[in-house]
């Protein structure tokens, strides 16, 4: 009974969010921690996008489950971890140094694709985010070796605002962020995601610009880390 409700309530969360959110916006179930049955469930509600942070458990699910399902990787990656991954990801959302763009550049062309990429701009007051500078992005994209990575392409930007409850706080990173892809935007013909807001914040986010959320508490209940 405990299963079914679960996946009763995965269903009415997921249509619930859809309903909500305008046609431009695209939703990233993030399912890190949640058993491959939640994510089958989310697939037969329509869900083909979902989020995971470590890649060892994206491999596992991606093995498992079926083979129109768009992977986004969400968490902090690993240069040493990208070859894993590099066959199947379809996008990668923080991308937060020019050694770990070139890493994805080099495994994408070992399987002959080419793969997606946000860069992570940093634009929580908090320590423990990871993220690049306005003048580490903008290097970034005007050096010489970024023009020349054949495998990759950067489509746009990805931010996380910080832990707080100040909705003014969160309103104005998500402000710097939605500014700063506009300013890029002008000369990046690729640029078409700002992904920004998760389970609570991703209202925020809408309202500042965002076209792609990432959600899974809202969806999926609390995650469980005990495993």
């Amino acid at each position: 009974m405990n299963k079914f409700t679960n996946h009763m309530s995965i269903t009415k969360n997921l249509n619930s969010i859809l309903s909500t959110i305008p046609k431009n916006v695209t939703l990233v179930a993030v399912s890190k921690t949640k058993p491959v049955s939640d994510l089958k469930e989310a697939y037969n509600t329509g869900q083909r996008i979902f989020g995971e942070n470590k890649i060892q458990e994206m491999v596992a699910k991606y093995d498992e489950l079926p083979k129109d399902i768009s992977w986004h990787m969400i968490g902090h990656l690993q240069s040493n971890k990208v070859k894993y991954m590099a066959h199947f990801v379809d996008l990668i959302h923080g991308i937060d140094s020019f050694t770990t763009l070139q890493e994805v550049n080099k495994q994408a062309k070992k399987n002959n694709r080419v793969i997606k990429c946000l860069l992570q701009y940093k634009i929580a007051k908090e320590d423990s985010k990871f993220g690049l500078d306005k003048e580490e992005i903008t290097n970034i994209l005007n050096c010489y070796d970024y023009k020349h990575m054949d495998n990759i392409q950067v489509v746009g930007l990805m931010g996380m605002a910080s832990f707080v409850k100040d909705e003014t706080q969160i309103k104005q990173e998500f402000q710097n962020l939605k500014c700063f892809y506009d300013e890029l935007q002008t000369n990046q013909p690729l640029f078409d995601t700002i992904s920004m807001g998760m389970s609570g914040d991703y209202q925020i986010a809408i309202q500042e610009g965002s076209t792609m959320i990432r959600v899974g508490s809202s969806i999926f209940g609390d995650r469980n880390y005990t495993n």
